[in-house]
């Protein structure tokens, strides 16, 4: 469990910068696979606009209005051509630019997926649509395969793995900014150290509720929960109070009730990078591998709430830069 630091000059609006092999946790493998077995393939050349800054979905159509409205209504020639549902892309082949207005965020290359979040964070059949983050802009020609919501949450009934390998990868994000939150914190109560939590509390009573071989346990002020380079096999959602979590003798983070620690082991075996203790007396709910990937397998629609209610936490921290 690993804090870094981000450039002086880096701008801090990661929730928008591409997946890319090399950064966290993120398995370039895993998402080709996922992408080419459910998603489309397209081709673009230079020049070509993935979509744009503020652009939004429109789910929007005359059946929607209520029927009084509607009636009255003026048609809009147009309407059925508009029809724009957010999409996410996994570049293969080419080179993609990610602005605001004229400001350079990153650049997506082969491996790398972008546009995601406007996709994780929209709920299906419910009227909220999502802005996009920047403008995605082809600077070479090139090979993307895309996914929607929908046909990411059929993919993974068949390959949850890839909700796990997402997740880890946005967890990271989220330590990133953290750190240079704190960074720029003034003192003890600036808001950007107060504890989050990155699970709602309808997705933690879901995964309370459905996840086999899940337990709540239960552990006294002090008590160490995780030990560093030890073994580890699973995450853990913090139910009640609050734990530290140390590398060294150095507290990097402060987590409460909604938090998650331990997930790097759902994608990796590797020894425990950090030592967690309970900061007072408090409740988590353990669980393994194997039985989240059953669950997100038997209910897809589990595993895109998880991934949004972290993507929902990416967008709360990187507004605090703003605050």
């Amino acid at each position: 469990m690993t804090t870094k630091r981000l450039p002086a000059d880096h701008d801090p609006e990661t929730t928008i910068l591409p997946f890319a092999d090399g950064r966290g946790h993120y398995n370039a493998n895993i998402a080709k696979n996922f992408f080419k077995t459910f998603g489309k393939k397209e081709s673009f050349e230079e020049g070509h606009v993935f979509f744009k800054l503020d652009e939004k979905s429109r789910k929007k159509n005359i059946f929607q209005k209520p029927l009084s409205k509607a009636l009255f209504t003026k048609l809009d020639s147009d309407l059925f051509r508009r029809k724009n549902i957010h999409r996410m892309f996994l570049l293969t082949k080419g080179e993609v630019t990610l602005k605001v207005r004229h400001r350079l965020l990153d650049r997506a290359r082969a491996g790398d997926i972008f546009g995601e979040m406007a996709v994780i964070s929209e709920i299906p059949d419910i009227d909220v649509e999502m802005h996009r983050s920047a403008t995605a802009k082809a600077v070479a020609p090139g090979v993307a395969y895309s996914l929607d919501g929908a046909e990411t949450e059929a993919g993974l009934a068949q390959q949850p793995e890839f909700a796990l390998m997402l997740m880890s990868a946005m967890f990271e994000r989220l330590r990133v900014l953290t750190a240079c939150l704190a960074d720029h914190a003034v003192d003890d109560s600036h808001k950007s150290l107060r504890s989050e939590p990155v699970f709602d509390p309808a997705t933690v009573g879901t995964l309370a509720d459905r996840v086999e071989k899940s337990a709540v346990v239960r552990f006294p002020e002090g008590a160490r929960i995780i030990k560093e380079k030890g073994a580890g096999t699973s995450m853990y959602v913090v139910l009640e109070g609050a734990v530290g979590v140390a590398v060294g003798r150095r507290i990097v983070e402060k987590i409460g009730v909604g938090g998650v620690f331990g997930e790097m082991a759902l994608v990796d075996n590797a020894p425990r990078a950090a030592t967690v203790v309970a900061r007072e007396e408090c409740s988590v709910l353990m669980m393994n591998r194997d039985a989240l990937l059953a669950l997100v397998r038997n209910e897809p629609a589990v595993g895109m709430s998880m991934m949004r209610s972290v993507a929902e936490r990416l967008r709360y921290m990187n507004s605090l830069f703003d605050a």
